[in-house]
């Protein structure tokens, strides 16, 4: 374990100076005010105290503090789970949305679906803003993706984290979740990197498809019928066109994380594919690496693609994009989404405004109907292919 000291979540025996670190931590302690108002502190260390692994932590505080979020910020989550088993271990790969629920969601999910534990999650250093939040998330579970490197050091990075990933499937017999791609897909055209995939058969032994089946692939299809983000997001397209060289910052992460996780989101839907294991299988073994990981990459797509939930607002978005009149919805949805679009719009104008620069309303409004109509192109596409 100690090659993976820098990057692995914690075990049971690093919670206890972890928990220190944490309770000591003057930011940690406001943010624990504010997320658990009625709860004394010294209520919450002695909780705290109780958890000796981290799914103890998980069902102490994440659980209620998200169910709760869920009563607040959406009208509900709902998880398909018909095409997996509950009591295998899985790699869960999703299309991105949210920094952090998409996540923290699915562990919910898994808690209530009856599985024995839930996930170990993927998280770039870059989301790491102070030590307390490293420290957290290494508590929930979460494992490092080491991003700030030159080109030897990422092959370095790469590989250890692949052998983790095998080692927390194959030994700890736990679940994994990783986002699809690097970072969100800013316009909800969810497509999976090929370097993710050649990054997972680093690990493990055997041909380039034995060890990608060691990880137990699951394409994870995450719908939101809101995504509190979506301004955000149209913000940064128009930043990045009208300023070279622009760049997010920490602080624009925090935001994107705060906003995602208190936004209202409406209905949200978690769909799991079939693994892909019966799928490697058919492939032929002497298949060019190149041509390997492009057809699992687009197997991938094709299962989330083919899975998501289609919302009156994706529906709506399309037909407002294209000039088309469906009528898979009705006046009162396009009413309700159009009176949405233009407040978002109004607050992506805000951000832009903060940013000293002059919000262009036409283009902010087609880079968010872009975002809600995507996810209705691609699912067209995977279930007429």
């Amino acid at each position: 374990m100690e090659e993976f000291d820098n990057i692995r979540a914690y075990g049971p025996l690093d919670l206890p100076e972890a928990y220190e670190r944490l309770t000591a931590d003057p930011q940690f302690r406001a943010v624990l005010a504010y997320i658990f108002p009625d709860m004394p502190f010294e209520a919450f260390t002695e909780k705290l105290k109780q958890c000796k692994t981290n799914l103890d932590f998980q069902v102490a505080f994440c659980y209620p503090f998200l169910k709760g979020l869920l009563k607040k910020a959406s009208t509900g989550c709902d998880f398909d789970i018909t095409n997996i088993d509950n009591k295998r271990r899985y790699t869960f790969v999703s299309n991105h949305r949210d920094i952090v629920l998409d996540s923290a969601l699915l562990d919910v999910m898994l808690i209530e679906a009856d599985f024995k534990t839930t996930c170990e999650i993927a998280i770039g250093d870059n989301l790491l803003a102070a030590p307390w939040i490293k420290d957290l998330v290494r508590v929930n579970k979460s494992f490092i993706v080491l991003r700030s490197a030159g080109i030897r050091e990422m092959l370095t990075n790469s590989k250890r984290m692949s052998e983790y990933m095998h080692h927390v499937i194959s030994d700890k017999h736990d679940n994994i979740w990783i986002a699809q791609r690097e970072g969100r897909a800013k316009d909800s055209d969810d497509r999976t990197q090929e370097s993710i995939l050649k990054m997972m058969a680093m690990g493990g032994s055997g041909d380039t498809i034995q060890r990608l089946k060691q990880l137990h692939i699951v394409p994870l299809a995450i719908s939101y019928e809101y995504d509190p983000c979506d301004y955000l997001k149209a913000a940064e397209y128009q930043l990045k066109r009208d300023i070279e060289g622009w760049k997010k910052t920490k602080q624009d992460d925090v935001t994107s994380m705060q906003t995602g996780i208190m936004g209202y989101k409406g209905a949200i839907h978690y769909h799991c594919a079939p693994c892909i294991d019966s799928y490697l299988d058919s492939l032929p073994n002497d298949m060019a690496k190149g041509d390997l990981f492009k057809a699992v990459a687009e197997h991938i797509d094709k299962g989330i693609h083919a899975n998501y939930r289609l919302f009156a607002n994706n529906l709506v978005a399309l037909d407002m994009l294209e000039g088309t009149e469906s009528g898979h919805y009705t006046a009162d949805d396009k009413a309700r989404f159009e009176k949405y679009l233009a407040g978002q719009t109004v607050k992506a104008e805000a951000a832009l405004k903060q940013a000293n620069v002059a919000a262009d309303k036409a283009f902010l409004r087609e880079r968010m109907l872009t975002m809600y109509a995507n996810p209705v192109r691609n699912n067209r596409k995977a279930l007429n292919s």
